[in-house]
């Protein structure tokens, strides 16, 4: 199951999580999908799209 938008493409990006003494540690960012019925279909969605979906809707 991958963790990408169906609609742009969007997947996970990799940085640093910055503690008070600077010591870094690598981190994954997750986007935030939505799983929704799409013209009969089950896509994976973030709410990006999702907002802009709604938004044209």
């Amino acid at each position: 199951m991958a963790r990408k938008c169906d609609i742009c493409g969007k997947g996970p990006q990799f940085g640093n999580r910055v503690s008070h003494a600077h010591n870094k540690t690598r981190h994954k960012f997750l986007p935030n999908l939505h799983s929704i019925k799409l013209d009969g279909k089950r896509v994976k969605v973030c709410s990006t799209c999702l907002r802009t979906m709604k938004k044209s809707v």
